[in-house]
């Protein structure tokens, strides 16, 4: 409901008043859509800079103050308290999900894990030295090709199918995609291994000798996923939702979410993991100290460090980052 406005004075000496609209949190807008058609002019804001492109149920973030919700719950709560596959359903539903509710997502999203034997034989297509993240921008692509029984947008089963199997799938096409990029064979999905134990296997594992799984990393690396799974309109964000007014169905604007995450703006998964740890170390002893920490880096990733030093103890994330050298 709008119950206040907004006063704009134009250069022609002509004022006009517009709608200011109040969300349940975050600084008030104005509602401008009527602009161009009252003035003639538009508005110019390169990068969302103070812009809000939509009205959104899912995410509030706020950096300078280090708040994240899903859905109305704090970050440093789900992260403590659930893990990815509870998070993703949260996120796509609303609400906690209660044990029958989280049972059948997670059944659902574990026996989806594997993809088309050819579609694996289409990483035989890309140079061995390609970036790891433009190999995934065509396999996630091509996964219209292969499962194209899903694909009207405006369908809720066919979305909700679509979600299943992004869910399900991209860690066995980022495994793939590793492994691809270092030449060694790819390894598949188990059904009896946790959504990010089965990852950290699909990522790591080798022929020669069984992977097991470390319990401490693996419950690191399900946080991370945690604080990863959604950042508001971010770039990725906003790239789907541009592309969804003019695509068939959710695969494509996924890979143009993955494009969007250029190489030469994101370090590879593995350094990035390494200096959100490490900055998250200093944070931790930054607060035992009763110092707070500053310039560390890139937005997500001082947010994501502040709160990887509240839900893991300072061992574990030296254990964690160490374990990848």
């Amino acid at each position: 409901m709008a119950d206040k406005t907004a006063n704009i004075k134009l250069p022609d000496a002509r004022s006009l008043d517009f709608p200011v609209l109040s969300g349940t949190l975050g600084p008030d807008v104005i509602d401008i859509r009527t602009l161009y058609g009252k003035s003639g002019m538009f508005t110019y804001d390169p990068g969302y800079l103070s812009t809000a492109s939509c009205s959104s149920a899912i995410t509030f973030i706020d950096g300078d103050q280090g708040i994240l919700l899903y859905r109305g719950y704090p970050i440093e709560q789900l992260a403590q308290h659930c893990d990815f596959l509870e998070v993703c359903y949260t996120l796509l539903n609303g609400d906690l999900p209660d044990r029958k509710q989280k049972d059948e997502f997670v059944n659902i999203v574990t026996h989806h894990t594997m993809v088309h034997e050819q579609l694996a034989r289409l990483y035989q297509g890309f140079r061995r030295d390609a970036h790891p993240m433009a190999v995934m921008v065509g396999v996630v692509g091509a996964l219209s090709a292969f499962y194209h029984d899903a694909l009207d947008i405006n369908n809720p089963q066919h979305r909700i199918i679509s979600a299943f199997r992004l869910i399900a799938k991209m860690p066995t096409i980022v495994g793939m995609s590793y492994k691809y990029s270092i030449g060694q064979p790819f390894v598949y999905p188990r059904n009896d291994l946790s959504y990010t134990a089965n990852f950290m296997r699909m990522m790591f594992a080798v022929p020669a000798e069984e992977y097991k799984p470390n319990d401490v990393l693996v419950r690191a690396m399900d946080r991370i996923f945690i604080l990863h799974a959604d950042h508001e309109q971010n770039a990725s964000t906003s790239t789907v939702r541009l592309c969804f007014g003019m695509a068939r169905d959710e695969k494509l604007p996924g890979s143009s979410a993955l494009r969007i995450v250029s190489p030469k703006l994101h370090t590879p998964w593995v350094a990035c993991i390494v200096v959100t740890l490490l900055a998250a170390t200093k944070v931790q002893l930054g607060l035992r100290s009763g110092r707070t920490s500053s310039a560390l880096g890139h937005e997500p990733t001082r947010r994501l460090a502040a709160v990887m030093a509240k839900v893991l103890p300072t061992r574990l994330l030296v254990l964690f980052w160490l374990s990848f050298f």
